[in-house]
């Protein structure tokens, strides 16, 4: 019951938020997520034995989020014009960082007593900087794009819809273990659900994205940052993405946040601990509600700004 209940609460803030908020708003939202994912990571890293730096993690993890900030900005005002000006800048600041931060870490690690515990805790605190907060930094830059929240509210709901088939198929009729040294609750049979009720849902979404565009805007959800063209725009005539690529973009969503939750399963069973955290009643941590969104994110984002945004991008007819 905590568990639909707290579901039930966080959904529709969730949407509200990801529509609603300007971007000013949304981006320290989403870095407030970061903060208690990495806070969980940390917690994590620490009971299976490491030391991080938990200082300078959280340092590198706000900087790539003034990054993301900045360029989501800069993609706001130069979408309609040169909007690969702002991506490319973004990236290059973000790769900077990613570079400079090992060695910032490792200098760090100087003071480690004993020493052999330097490259560890220096590496398990870099770690941090792409798993979280690369990852959720980019759903700032795809939420700045046209029709960015519309893309995302595509995204989650693949990712949950997944996870729903898995769990209930996985519970009726799964026999054979996918992980069992890591989760054994976890089957193929479930697996192979979730991969084909994403597809479903993905074929779904991108069929009827005109009435869903049109319902969104009838709640007044039409999104906010960087969707200023669409927002004037009263009818809208959205190219149909070919069924390949959705398909396509469904699969390589959902096998992401299937690997995405058996990985931090994965950490959980090394620390020997159950949930990442008790922040959400039912649900465990912060961190247990984004595994799977966390790789999802980037197979997300290389698809958004690969292949699939020309289709979140409407026309006008009439």
């Amino acid at each position: 019951m905590k568990r639909v209940l707290t579901a039930v609460i966080l959904i529709p803030i969730v949407v509200v938020v990801l529509f609603r908020a300007p971007l000013w708003l949304f981006a320290p939202l989403v870095l407030g997520v970061a903060v208690l994912a990495a806070r969980e990571y940390f917690d994590v890293a620490a009971a299976t034995g490491f030391r991080p730096m938990r200082g300078w993690g959280y340092v590198f993890l706000a900087s790539i989020f003034v990054v993301s900030f900045a360029g989501a900005g800069l993609l706001e005002a130069m979408q309609s014009v040169q909007p690969h000006v702002a991506l490319n800048a973004a990236f290059g600041v973000a790769l900077v960082l990613t570079v400079v931060s090992p060695f910032v870490l490792l200098i760090a690690g100087l003071s480690r007593d004993p020493l052999s515990q330097a490259m560890p805790d220096s590496a398990v605190s870099f770690l941090l900087l792409p798993y979280v907060g690369i990852s959720l930094a980019s759903t700032i830059l795809v939420r700045a794009s046209m029709n960015g929240a519309l893309f995302l509210l595509f995204l989650m709901l693949l990712v949950w819809s997944g996870d729903i088939a898995a769990y209930y198929v996985g519970r009726a009729i799964g026999t054979h273990k996918m992980a069992p040294r890591i989760s054994p609750g976890k089957s193929w049979e479930g697996a192979l659900a979730s991969v084909v009720g994403a597809m479903v849902i993905a074929v779904l979404l991108f069929r009827y994205i005109q009435p869903i565009y049109a319902f969104l805007r009838t709640l007044r959800l039409e999104p906010q940052a960087g969707q200023s063209l669409s927002v004037m725009m009263q009818r809208a005539d959205f190219s149909r993405a070919p069924l390949a690529l959705v398909i396509a973009f469904a699969v390589c969503v959902n096998v992401a946040a299937q690997v995405g939750d058996l990985v931090e399963s994965m950490l959980k069973r090394g620390a020997g601990v159950k949930d990442s955290g008790s922040l959400l009643p039912g649900h465990g941590g912060v961190l247990d509600r984004i595994d799977a969104l966390l790789f999802a994110a980037i197979v997300g984002w290389l698809f958004y700004f690969g292949l699939l945004s020309r289709y979140f991008q409407p026309g006008t007819t009439g």
